[in-house]
C-alpha cells in the first residue's frame, strides 16, 4: 500500500560539490565554436575516438564496398589471434607453396619452397601488403586458405561486423568479398587494443626481402600528424582506400577513406578527416580519487544516507570551445536497504556532452552502512510500508549552473 506520490527531496549544488568541480575544470565554458564538419571526396568514410567509441564523422559507412588489401586487416587479426592464444608463435616456420608464390598484385617475393618465420610473414603481409606472404600465413596455420577464410568470417562474427563478408586472403576482387567503412574502423581498434605489441609493425615504413626493400604504402606515416598505421588498399574495382590512425594529445582517431581516384587523394582525404576530428574534439577526465558525485538515501541502516562514487576516473569526449555543457544525472532505486559494503553498484551516472548520446557509467558505495537496531528498523520499516521504493533520478548541477554558483559566493 502507498499513500500518496511520495518524492524523495532533490540533492543540493553541495551535495555534488566535488563532482561538479570536476565537470568546471574539465569543459570549457569560453566563446561557442561552431563545429564545421568535413566535405570529404571519399565514396564511404568513418572517424571515430577509440577511448570512448565515439562517432565523430560517417558517410555512407555501413554500406558493403570491396575494401581491397584494407580486408588483409582481417587477415592478420586472425593471426594475432593466434598467437595471442598460444596457437602459433611468431617463430614458427611456414613453407612457402607454389600457390603462395604465384599470387598476383603486390608481393613479398617469396619463392616456392622457402621456409620463412612466421614474423617475417607478418612484416611482408602488413609493410610491404604481399598476397603471397597472406597466402603463406592462411596455407601454414589453417592448411588452406578456405579454412582460413572461415575463421575470418566467424571472428566477423565476434567482433560484430555486420557489413562484411570474405573470400580471399589477400582483398583481390570478388563480388562476395565486402567490407563497410564502420566494420574497417571496428576492425582496426580491435586489433590496437586487443594486440598493442603487433600494431607497431603498422607504423615500420619499410621492409626488405630478398634484397628489394619496399616502403610502406601509407601516406599518414610521413605527413608528420604522429600517424602510426593502419592499411591501404587499391584495386580498379575498390578505387583507392585508407584506414588511418593518429594520437595527439592523449586522443586516438581512427579514420577510413574509400573509393577514391589516386594515392594523393586518399592520403589528402584521411588526413582531412584526422585533422578535423583533432582540431574540434579532446578527451577530459572526470571523477576518481573516491570523490563522492552525489548520496543515495538508505534504509533500516547506522546512516540515512551513502556517498556514490565512480570507481576511478572517467574519460568524457568534449567538443573544442563549446559552449554547451557537459550535464549528468544519477539514477538508484530509493532508498537503498543496509548492510551496504563499499564498493557495492549502488546506481548509474548518465554523461551527455552537448546535447549528444548519453553514457551510462556504474557508480557504487564510497563508504559501508551496517544494519541499524530493533528499535530503527522498525521504523524503517514502517516508512517503507507507507511509502514504498522508487526510482530516484537526480540531474547533478551543470558546469554552468556550478560557475554562476561560484561567483554568487564570492
Amino acid at each position: 500500500m502507498k499513500l500518496g506520490n511520495f518524492k524523495y527531496p532533490p540533492l543540493s549544488t553541495k551535495l555534488c560539490a566535488a563532482f561538479s568541480a570536476l565537470i568546471v575544470a574539465g569543459v570549457s565554458l569560453g566563446a561557442s565554436a561552431k563545429t564545421i564538419k568535413p566535405e570529404t571526396s571519399a565514396r564511404e568514410a568513418f572517424l571515430v575516438e577509440t577511448t570512448t567509441g565515439a562517432v565523430l564523422f560517417e558517410k555512407d559507412a555501413d554500406k558493403p564496398a570491396p575494401p581491397a588489401s584494407m580486408s588483409k586487416l582481417m587477415t592478420l587479426y586472425v593471426i594475432f589471434d593466434a598467437i595471442d592464444r598460444k596457437k602459433l608463435s611468431p617463430d614458427d616456420v611456414f613453407t612457402v607453396s607454389r600457390n603462395a608464390r604465384a599470387q598476383p598484385g603486390s608481393r613479398m617475393f617469396i619463392e616456392a619452397g622457402e621456409t620463412l618465420r612466421v614474423e617475417d610473414l607478418i612484416r611482408g603481409a602488413v609493410i610491404q601488403s604481399g598476397n603471397d606472404a597472406c597466402v603463406a600465413l592462411a596455407e601454414g596455420y589453417a592448411g588452406d586458405v578456405n579454412a582460413f577464410v572461415d575463421i575470418m568470417n566467424a571472428k566477423a562474427k565476434e567482433l560484430g561486423l555486420k557489413n562484411s563478408s570474405f573470400v580471399n586472403v589477400t582483398g583481390l576482387p570478388n563480388p562476395e568479398h565486402l567490407m563497410s567503412a564502420r566494420d574497417l574502423a571496428t576492425l582496426a581498434v580491435a586489433i590496437i587494443n586487443r594486440f598493442p605489441e603487433f600494431y607497431q609493425v603498422y607504423r615500420e615504413t619499410e621492409f626488405t626481402w630478398a634484397g628489394i626493400k619496399q616502403g610502406n604504402r601509407n601516406p599518414l606515416l610521413y605527413m608528420g600528424i604522429n600517424a602510426d598505421g593502419v592499411k591501404t588498399g587499391h584495386t580498379q574495382e575498390a578505387g583507392y582506400g585508407l584506414v588511418g590512425s593518429a594520437v595527439q594529445n592523449g586522443m586516438r582517431l581512427v579514420s577510413v577513406a574509400t573509393g577514391m581516384n589516386s594515392m594523393r587523394e586518399r592520403g589528402t582525404e584521411s588526413r582531412k578527416l584526422l585533422s578535423y576530428g583533432f582540431r574540434e574534439y579532446r578527451l577530459k577526465q572526470i571523477g576518481g580519487d573516491g570523490k563522492k558525485i552525489a548520496e543515495a538515501e538508505v534504509a533500516l541502516g547506522t546512516a540515512a544516507a551513502v556517498p556514490a562514487v565512480l570507481k576511478g576516473s572517467q574519460t568524457v569526449l568534449t567538443r573544442r570551445g563549446d559552449d554547451a555543457d557537459l550535464t549528468a544525472r544519477f539514477e538508484y532505486k530509493a532508498p537503498l536497504v543496509a548492510p551496504i559494503k563499499e564498493g557495492d553498484r549502488i546506481g548509474q551516472l548518465f554523461i551527455s556532452v552537448s546535447g549528444g548520446a548519453e553514457r551510462e557509467l556504474p557508480v557504487y558505495a564510497g563508504a559501508s552502512v551496517g544494519e541499524s537496531g530493533p528499535a530503527g528498523r522498525i521504523w524503517e520499516n514502517l516508512k517503507h510500508f507507507i511509502f514504498g521504493s522508487q526510482n530516484i533520478s537526480l540531474a547533478l548541477p551543470s558546469a554552468k549552473e556550478l560557475a554562476a554558483a561560484a561567483k554568487e559566493e564570492k
